[in-house]
Order: structure tokens, then sequence, then C-alpha cells
């Protein structure tokens, strides 16, 4: 088949070489929008000259990209890189491109980040692994004090906050993992031992509100160091009238002896022979203030004072089995004025109110049978004990109070039964301990309730013993403290 004048064989119109013969293109410009191109001198060489000419000619700025319709492809449109894909009443769609983002998109880009950091960073200050409800309230306090960033889409107006935080808490502590900070490298899976090489297998982290759970070592020190200062303080606590220097020792060895405690896992016994000086009463409370930043034996004997009057009114109001148990301390606590002793009878009947053996929390014995109450003891996990002199009545001072942990005598010639509970709270977190089983729900109030420690996460016997204590009473002490988290969300 001859071809016909301007066409090739297949019907399709001949290609004009570029700059040979006038050209016509139609110029889709826009939506709506398409003009005609008329080329005199025939379509340029280069792309650059064609879209000099297209800018020239239909007064356009700014970055273009060119496209053409193959009808090759069922007249798709596709990027123009050459003019010799071009021919004489071809279509070419211009396309305007933008090399930066509008600039309030980039702006709105910048501020959510900065915002989203800077609550991270505040954040880890107090909680390196926070919970769902310390989100919740960060994004809350968040948008109660910047209400234009409140969301309007949004169930609560901070939902979204909420889920952007847990993201970025997640990112940010990635960054400070590389950086080498402890608290987060102990989590690494290369920390672990082989068989718990799993991301959320045996997590080291705060689970009852710990605000240095895993501190770094001081600045320039190292664990060759800080081994040394310990093997003084084996040498210190020889030497009378030498308590300045060992609570500065104590002090500078604090990261040490936490790594070793979450690290390690000692056995009771190993530690103390290691750390002889953590066990006295002035430095339980010392490393009590250290890790919690609260102060342990002021605070407890505040708090269990504070609420005496309303425990007793509602143990008192208490019938069944409850009433029976706790009817001998009723009447010890009825027959005496000393307030070491009320303190004692008010935590029994506590224990017994949450349906724990107060007599297997705090062991009592008499010193004729020294040998086998050294028995009982070592076979003890945790336990307050007390040797009473022969003869003598629950008004005469113990001969003995003290506690043992894991069948060791940690602590002994303490000053009231009271006393001995809160240094047992102490130890347990010292010793990063869990609390023993038979006693947890007692353990949890003197947590929770007494020391105001992570109160809004509490067991739902707690919470039933706490909605109790509110029933019978017309005073509000009682009543389940609401969220409080200091997140300092001002920052912004």
């Amino acid at each position: 088949m001859s071809d016909v004048e301007g066409y090739n064989s297949f019907g399709l119109p001949k290609t004009t070489m570029a700059g040979s013969t006038p050209a016509r293109l139609k110029m889709i410009l826009g939506e709506n929008n398409i003009e005609k191109l008329t080329l005199p001198n025939g379509i340029p060489e280069s792309l650059d000259d064609l879209l000099s000419t297209i800018k020239t000619t239909f007064g356009l700025k700014g970055n273009l990209r060119l496209q053409y319709m193959d009808r090759d492809f069922g007249n798709d449109f596709f990027n123009l890189s050459s003019t010799t894909e071009l021919q004489d009443l071809g279509t070419i769609k211009v396309i305007h491109q933008q090399t930066n983002p509008p600039l309030i998109s980039d702006t709105h880009s910048r501020m959510l980040s900065d915002i989203l950091k800077r609550v991270a960073e505040e954040i880890y200050r107090y909680k390196a692994y926070p919970e769902e409800a310390h989100f919740c309230a960060a994004a809350e306090a968040l948008i109660k004090k910047h209400p234009c960033l409140k969301e309007p889409g949004s169930f609560n107006g901070s939902y979204g906050w909420k889920q952007r935080l847990k993201y970025k808490m997640g990112n940010y502590r990635t960054q400070l993992k590389l950086q080498g900070c402890p608290e987060l490298c102990v989590n690494s899976l290369k920390s672990k031992a082989t068989a718990d090489a799993l991301p959320a297998k045996k997590v080291k982290k705060p689970k009852r509100f710990e605000a240095n759970f895993y501190p770094s070592f001081p600045i320039g020190e190292t664990l060759d160091s800080l081994e040394k200062v310990r093997l003084e303080l084996l040498t210190e606590i020889g030497i009378r009238n030498n308590e300045r220097v060992i609570a500065d020792k104590m002090a500078n060895t604090f990261a040490y002896r936490r790594h070793e405690v979450v690290n390690q896992e000692p056995s009771i016994q190993d530690f103390k022979d290691r750390w002889p000086a953590l066990f006295t009463q002035k430095e339980v409370n010392t490393e009590f203030q250290r890790l919690m930043a609260v102060p342990l034996e002021d605070k407890f004997m505040a708090q269990l004072d504070m609420h005496s009057s309303q425990l007793i009114k509602v143990i008192r109001a208490k019938g069944g089995a409850t009433r029976q148990k706790t009817a001998n301390i009723m009447d010890t606590l009825d027959q005496t004025v000393d307030i070491n002793l009320r303190r004692e009878c008010v935590l029994k009947a506590l224990a017994v109110f949450l349906g724990e053996d107060a007599h297997d929390l705090i062991k009592e014995y008499l010193d004729s049978g020294a040998d086998d109450a050294q028995r009982d003891l070592e076979q003890l996990t945790m336990a307050v004990f007390v040797i009473r002199k022969e003869g003598e009545g629950l008004q005469e001072p113990p001969e003995d109070i003290g506690i043992v942990i894991e069948g060791v005598e940690v602590l002994h010639e303490l000053t009231s039964v009271a006393s001995a509970c809160a240094l047992l709270l102490g130890l347990i977190y010292a010793l990063n301990l869990a609390y023993p089983k038979p006693f947890r729900f007692t353990f949890e109030v003197l947590q929770k309730i007494f020391m105001q420690l992570d109160q809004h996460k509490m067991s739902p016997k707690s919470i039933i013993c706490i909605a109790n204590f509110k029933a019978r009473s017309n005073d509000t002490q009682w009543c389940i403290p609401p969220l409080t988290l200091k997140w300092p969300c001002a920052v912004m």
C-alpha cells in the first residue's frame, strides 16, 4: 500500500522533524483551559526552547512540566523528555510544579513535631515507660492548657494527641537508647539472656512509680571505680563515728547498687554481704528517698496517724469473721494510749480487714523460745518479728523488733512495729522485690494510700475496700484520689 500524502502506512500523520515546517499544537493549560499554539518555524529542537516559547506565549511563570499524548497507548499522557516525541497537531498538557510545599503546611508540620517532642521530653523526666492513663492525662492537660490544639473530630478533643504521644515516646526512647541511656539499654535484646531475648519479655522498668529506677553512673565513674568505693565501704563501716563518710559513699554508689539489684537479682544474703551499710534504719530511709524522691518513715507515720481514726471506725463497723479476728486487737487499742502500740493495732486490723493474716505479717515470739524463733524465722519469706519477754504483756516495750527477708535478718532493734512495716516497704523498693502474695493487698494500701504512690492503678479488691471506707464515712479523706500526674505541659 502506497503512502497517502501526509500519512504513513499505518494511517497516522507522519512525524515532522523538529524545526523543519510550521506546526500547531493543542495546549491543555489547566482544567477547562485549552489553547492552540502555532509554531511558524516548526517544533523547537530543544525542550528548553519549547518551554520558553510556551511561557512567553501564554504568560506562564514558575516551574512547568510537559506531558504529550501518545496515540499508541490509548491517548494517555506521558512526561515529555525530548521534542522528537512531538508532531504537528499533537497535544501537550502543562503541569505546574511546586518545588516546596505550601508554607502553611510546612509550618504546621514543624509545629506539631516540636509540640510532640517537647511533651515527650517532659514525660520522660517523670517516667520512661508511661502507661495508657499517663498518655491520656498528658493529652488532656495539653489541650486544657492550649484550647487551640483541641481536635474538632475527636470524641474528647485529645484522642489523636494521645496516639501521637505514644508513638513519639517510642521513637524518643529509641533515640536515647542509641545514645546509650542505661535505663533503656538494659532492655535491649543484647542485654538480655538468650532465653529472654524477646522485646516484651522481662522488661526492666519501674512498676511501683520509682523515680530513679535505673540511674546513670555519676559523671567520671565506671564499674571499676565504683567497685573500689564499695570495697572501701566494707572497711568504713568498722570505724566508729564514721556515718558521714559512709553516707557520702553510699550516695555515690547508688546507681551501681541499682544496676546490681535490677540486672543480677542477687539473693538477700549475698546482697547484704556486699552492701552491709545499706541495712540500717537510716540508710533504708535514705535509699528510699533516692529511689522515690519521697521520705519514707516521716510520710508513712503522718499518713497512718491521719487515717487511723477513720480506719478504726470502719473496722469496728465490720461484722462477721472480721469482727471476731479483730476483737483482741480492738481491745488492746482501747486499753492503751501509747502511740506506737496504737499504730501497731491499726496496721494489724487493716491487714485483717483486707482479708489477710496479720499474724503471718507480724510474727511474735517469746525470748524464752529464742532457738525455736530463730528456726521459724529462717523459713520465712518476709515478715516483721517481735520478741517479747516472757510474762510481759503488749503494754510493755518488746525486747526486739526486726525484719526478716528470705530467712535473713536484715534489720533489728527497731523502735516500733509501725516503723518496721515502713522499713519493710522501703526494703522491698530498695531490693526490687515483689510484694509477698499473702500480704499483697496490705502492701498495696500502704503504697498507694499511705505513701500516695501510683494511686491511679489499684487492684479490684483494694478498690472495694476503699469503697467500704467511703460508704461508712462522712469524711472525704478516704476518697480514692483522682489521677494527678505532674506532666508539666505548660512548657509549650
